[in-house]
């Protein structure tokens, strides 16, 4: 399966350059989820756009494919980028800045998603668990009975990449999903996770 990164925005809560490459113990952010779609076995497909020229550069020097956006606003890159590729098929699609994904999650992802004969899937954290492991609050919807937080990774449809498609709500309790990168804050507490990671090897 291809797994489109996106890769386009600029990080100006953060003000630390292009977000993708912030640093993250000192890796840039997009290499820790670039490799963890490596390891599951999906094409990477990084989208880029006139705000991230280094990420761009950074995906030449590293072996993986890009495509430059317009750099209009997430949904119109997706868009984009899908119909560029020429991709009909299901695919991933990742927002950049969650770097403790890894590949048991996205297999855990992809295996649920075609057990469940929906079109598409979206990924969710419980919004406590998203309190417990970082400072912001994303947008919050009740699944079931669970109040979850929307993770950023789903997988759609490429040939209906611009229609709305039925889809499969995947609520999934692993601190791993629930630290977006948006602030400093952030950035501080997947630094903290993926340096316990390291040292014990456990979630």
């Amino acid at each position: 399966m291809r797994a489109l990164i996106m890769a386009g925005g600029t990080g100006s809560r953060l003000n630390l350059g292009e977000k993708p490459l912030i640093l993250i113990n000192n890796r840039p952010m997009l290499g820790y989820v670039a490799d963890a779609f490596l390891l599951a076995g999906c094409n990477v497909v990084v989208a880029t756009s006139p705000k991230t020229p280094m990420t761009r550069n950074w995906c030449r020097a590293n072996g993986i494919e890009s495509y430059d956006a317009e750099g209009a606003d997430y949904i119109l890159d997706m868009v984009e980028t899908v119909r560029a590729l020429e991709e009909t098929q299901p695919l991933f699609v990742s927002v950049s800045d969650i770097p403790c994904i890894d590949a048991e999650i996205i297999t855990t992802v992809r295996d649920a998603y075609r057990e469940s004969g929906k079109d598409a899937c979206s990924t969710w954290v419980p919004s406590m668990l998203v309190r417990s492991c970082r400072g912001g609050m994303t947008y919050r919807e009740t699944i079931g009975d669970i109040e979850a937080c929307p993770t950023g990774l789903n997988i759609l449809l490429g040939n209906r990449i611009a229609e709305a498609q039925d889809e499969l709500q995947l609520v999934l309790a692993d601190p791993r999903l629930a630290i977006n990168v948006n602030t400093r804050e952030d950035r501080a507490a997947a630094e903290a996770f993926l340096r316990n990671v390291q040292t014990d090897g456990s979630v």
